[in-house]
């Protein structure tokens, strides 16, 4: 990251764990914890489902499953190193250099999934943030150190790795395979008690948060300590990676969400790939979720699909001949109900592949092959720290493109230069904030990073007039500095 300058950016095993794991994301708390994917498309369940008729059948148990799928389930003891709570060096002569400087460390607690024999370990980022040291506990009480190879905190998604050697593991499967009604077993180590296993049923499937993410919803228990522990069919194979709850007070009300298994596999391949983000199909749209109002406006019997707004130059599916107003209903034979469940369906498909997505034209239904691409990284994204002593010093900017565009989930549509981050900059006190794009500077257009630096050279000190563009609206910042 290069810099701009002007003349003149728990419990460990007990309370801590509590703490971290009932975080509420929007409203939402956080509960603490196949078939093969080479390909998305459904198909039928392998065994008989039947409702039980008699003694005999009622008397079945789940033990075969938990014995073959809680081995691979870890627990996860992270430690955080506290910052002193203060140095003062009259104290320090007076009680000694130590007294005071360091506040206690803070652990928690979380769970894990072993997906490889050589110890690879999916887990949830929001357990591992912001951790000096992380310990995976096997079930036969082996502990071992542990190393980050991937964290996605969008998706809620970390990828661990302890050196180990034919480990048990858990194999994915679709978790489209799995239809609402479908048994479940949650496993993972709540509130630090040791391996649990509770069991319920799918309640629904793409459930899609306010943030874009999509969950399968169980109302199998899951408490704190549950995070990143293993959602799993009646053959023991992975659907979901257990991550949070819905709770006035913190424990389970039976609504619970898991991390899709197929979103948890793309975190697994980019990381084995050496990527240290997770590497997913790029649309390149804006749409959004066809309402009674708009199925009337475009002639549609029954308001279902999304409708597409806006669609990037390079955009698989602007390439595939979809254009804006196109109704998109399925991908795969699978609904498609919102922007987010759009996103999932395409988004987690393998990049190279084609994929079949119905769609509404004109009161006809169309389908077209999409061809899944990556993200471009055009233009370069020239990440950069503005310096000096100006309004913006301490902010980093970058030039925005398709690729970071996904990774920060912003709008396809925005280009120019985007503020990353503020928290080191006088900036913030005016009310700058990560996702502002910078349009202009003293009367200077910014198009590119560069822009801000040829800006930044032609400024006097004194009057700064900046504009940036927030949500669709142009805003003004005039200062003094």
């Amino acid at each position: 990251m290069r810099s701009i300058k002007g003349k003149v950016w728990p419990i460990a095993a007990g309370v801590a764990v509590v703490a971290v794991a009932m975080a509420i994301a929007f409203g939402v708390g956080r509960g603490d914890g196949g078939p093969e994917t080479a390909t998305l498309r459904p198909v039928a369940p392998s065994y008989a489902q039947t409702v039980p008729h008699s003694a005999q059948q009622m008397n079945l148990s789940f033990a075969p499953v938990v014995r073959s799928a809680t081995p691979a389930v870890v627990s996860i003891y992270t430690y955080k190193a506290m910052p002193p709570r203060y140095v003062d060096p009259v104290f320090g002569m007076l009680f000694g250099q130590g007294y005071g400087a360091q506040a206690p460390a803070q652990t928690s607690l979380g769970s894990g999934v072993i997906v490889a024999p050589d110890g690879v370990v999916v887990t949830n980022a929001h357990v591992i943030d912001g951790a000096d040291e992380i310990t995976v506990s096997l079930t036969d009480r082996r502990e071992f150190s542990a190393r980050v190879l991937l964290s996605d905190p969008r998706n809620d998604l970390a990828v661990l790795k302890i050196d180990a050697r034919d480990l048990p593991v858990l194999t994915f499967r679709d978790s489209d395979t799995m239809a609402v009604g479908d048994l479940v077993l949650a496993i993972g180590n709540p509130f630090g008690v040791g391996q649990t296993v509770t069991t319920g049923i799918i309640s629904a499937q793409a459930r899609s948060a306010e943030d874009g993410r999509v969950f399968i919803q169980t109302d199998a228990a899951i408490n704190p300590g549950n995070s990143g522990g293993a959602l799993v069919d009646m053959s023991g194979r992975l659907i979901g990676i257990n991550t949070m709850i819905v709770s006035p007070s913190g424990g389970s009300n039976g609504i619970g969400f898991a991390i899709p298994a197929d979103l948890a596999r793309q975190a697994v391949e980019s990381a084995g790939a050496g990527s240290s983000i997770v590497s997913r199909a790029w649309l390149g749209v804006d749409s959004q979720t066809v309402t009674p109002e708009i199925a009337e406006s475009i002639g549609l019997d029954l308001p279902s699909g999304v409708i597409l707004s806006r669609l990037h130059p390079r955009s698989s599916l602007s390439a595939a001949g979809l254009r804006p107003g196109d109704v998109i209903t399925d991908v795969e034979g699978l609904p498609v109900i919102d922007p987010a469940s759009l996103d999932y369906r395409l988004g987690t498909g393998r990049i190279g592949e084609s994929l079949p997505v119905g769609y509404v034209r004109d009161g006809r239904r169309r389908e077209v092959e999409v061809r899944l691409i990556a993200a471009p990284e055009d233009p370069p994204r020239d990440v950069a720290e503005i310096g000096g002593r100006t309004p913006l010093s301490g902010v980093v900017i970058a030039n925005m493109n398709p690729a970071l565009a996904q990774e920060q989930g912003f709008p396809t549509a925005i280009d120019g230069v985007i503020v990353l981050e503020t928290m080191r900059s006088f900036a913030a006190r005016y009310g700058l904030r990560p996702g502002d794009v910078l349009r202009e500077i003293n009367g200077t257009p910014i198009r590119r990073v560069d822009d801000v630096e040829t800006a930044m050279a032609r400024a006097s000190r004194g009057y700064w007039s900046i504009a940036i563009e927030r949500g669709g609206r142009l805003l003004r910042l005039d200062t003094r500095g």
